[in-house]
């Protein structure tokens, strides 16, 4: 049986995108890629990971990736679609694509939600053809799993990359854009104002909200 491996990549950052990967393996493949020493990415150094990313391109049988802008994190208002689904969205548009002629396939995704049921119900409301799979949602995939593992390491190679972009254009004091990382707390610190129409930060998150508020009291004062 094919097995298709989901996971995501720059869920919680507060500058830069989110990124899905789905990676689809048979069992020789899966076999491969163990030996090769395919791993959940946060285990592997970045310079690993580029070098396996080759390696799981070359010889998936196919894979697929979306990239989810900090505009579409953000939404519009009212209209904003909770962080959840929207990954259980970008999720379904990957097993949509992939799932074209093949047989049975069992499709593993690493679940963003504490609540695995609900959200692997809401998953399967927007796949288009549920009767070749057997869809399974759990916590930890990634370490679990090497079809997960090898998509995780597409979605954070592609992630990286996107971040690099960003970093050519607003120089590398944009840090990793984690809210954890000093250096992109810095970032929003002096530009949450100058660069808040550029796309590149996720207005929504506490973090650059507090930053944008601080400026703007700093200017009143």
């Amino acid at each position: 049986m094919l097995k298709l491996g989901i996971d995501d990549a720059g869920r919680g950052p507060v500058i830069g995108p989110m990124v899905l990967a789905g990676c689809l393996i048979d069992e020789k493949t899966e076999r491969e890629f163990k030996k090769l020493g395919i791993k959940d990415s946060k285990q592997l150094t970045q310079k690993r990971r580029e070098f396996l990313a080759e390696k799981i391109k070359a010889k998936a049988e196919t894979f697929e990736i979306i990239i989810i802008p900090p505009l579409e994190i953000d939404g519009n208002g009212e209209s904003r679609i909770k962080l959840n689904e929207l990954e259980a969205i970008a999720t379904a548009k990957i097993i949509n694509r992939i799932n074209k002629g093949y047989k049975k396939i069992k499709v593993i995704v690493d679940c963003p939600s504490t609540s695995i049921i609900k959200w692997q119900d809401f998953l399967k409301t927007k796949i288009k053809n549920l009767s070749n799979l057997e869809i399974f949602c759990e916590h930890k995939a990634d370490k679990n799993h090497i079809s997960v593992s090898a998509a995780s390491v597409l979605a954070k190679c592609v992630r990286e990359k996107e971040m690099t972009k960003l970093k050519e254009i607003y120089g590398d004091e944009i840090g990793s854009g984690y809210t954890s990382d000093l250096l992109t707390q810095k970032f929003i610190e002096k530009f949450a104002e100058k660069h808040k129409d550029k796309g590149i930060f996720r207005k929504t998150w506490i973090t650059w909200k507090n930053a944008y508020k601080k400026i703007g009291q700093r200017k009143l004062f």
